[in-house]
């Protein structure tokens, strides 16, 4: 793709074809032919006044066919940039696939709604959130939210086997979907923040200054292994527990294979059981580092895979992940 900026179609109708003409014969230097029946030329403009707006571009000696719209990497761009041919073709894809759905999701027997929701996650709704940080702007208009919130909607009826009555507010309370603006909404800002440009100086710099502590993936990997094996004076059992009167971690501390304490915390309720076991293995590292004894060779034992996992991954960050693995590697360091 070509992109030409210019304060008029003349002007930017000439750069245009100086750029292509170079494109040309670098492709005729290196034995390559680009097909100038397959490749497009669009006029991006939003100017109301009427003008000109037809030019002619060549390639291999032949014009260019100017359109009005085109297909780009899954996007459909138009000429104003309005992306509303993009999210009929969106729309209607996702809507034929449901009038399919349809045929075999009956109230008395066909496909429940675990199957049904199953589909709309992994098919339905990638295809509707696919490109939302280039065409988040469109969603400001409700003709367009509407036509998003529509496709939801058919599918929330198949899945709950409600009327088409109730709505789309009750809808997604009963089958536990998230409405799909928020949805796209929650994408665009996470590449924003991942991915993309963060505009928010302040938020920049607090991510800045999370970043200067992480370790360094050399620093980082933490030694585990599967297995028993207790050739450590000092043996730490870590656990979490979550019910419904809270989250809790614990430790049983072992010497020479006598239990000498044994440790209880108590933690938020909104933390997960993975944070639960995270804490206590921070705290097991803690214990160790605190204890008064010249040999302080110890091993701690964790039920969780997915925690061990979490450590040895230099791309997670997660605060408490951080702090594991700085304080491993200072005892470390220290000897």
């Amino acid at each position: 793709m070509v992109m030409i900026g210019a304060e008029s179609i003349g002007v930017v109708e000439n750069n245009t074809n100086i750029e292509v003409d170079i494109v040309a014969n670098w492709a005729r230097d290196n034995k390559i032919k680009f097909n100038e029946e397959k490749s497009k030329v669009m006029l991006l403009t939003r100017r109301k006044r009427k003008e000109q707006k037809q030019m002619a571009v060549y390639l291999n000696n032949k014009t260019i066919p100017q359109v009005q719209k085109l297909k780009y990497l899954g996007i459909i761009i138009d000429s104003k940039v309005t992306f509303l041919d993009h999210k009929n073709y969106i729309t209607e894809k996702c809507t034929k696939l449901i009038f399919v759905l349809a045929k075999s999701a009956k109230i008395n027997w066909g496909l429940g709604h675990k199957a049904l929701k199953t589909i709309y996650v992994g098919g339905i709704l990638p295809l509707l959130l696919y490109g939302a940080p280039v065409w988040i702007g469109a969603m400001e208009k409700e003709k367009y939210k509407n036509k998003t919130a529509r496709v939801q909607r058919l599918i929330n009826i198949k899945m709950a086997n409600a009327y088409r009555t109730v709505s789309s507010e009750a809808l997604c309370v009963v089958t536990g979907m998230t409405p799909i603006h928020i949805k796209i909404e929650a994408a665009s800002k996470l590449y924003q923040q991942t991915r993309g440009h963060i505009k928010d100086k302040e938020q920049f710099d607090n991510q800045k200054k999370k970043a200067i502590l992480w370790q360094h993936p050399a620093e980082a990997i933490i030694k585990t292994s599967e297995g028993n094996e207790e050739d450590s004076p000092l043996q730490i059992y870590t656990d979490d527990s979550k019910t419904e009167k809270g989250v809790g971690s614990g430790l049983a501390i072992y010497r020479s294979g006598q239990n000498i304490k044994t440790l209880q915390c108590k933690l938020n309720k909104k933390c997960t059981n993975k944070q639960a076991e995270q804490f206590a293995i921070l705290k097991a590292l803690d214990y160790i580092d605190n204890t008064q004894t010249v040999d302080k060779k110890a091993t701690i034992y964790t039920d969780s895979q997915t925690t061990l996992d979490i450590l040895q991954n230099s791309k997670i960050h997660a605060n408490i992940i951080e702090d594991i693995r700085r304080q491993w590697y200072a005892m470390k360091k220290a000897g």
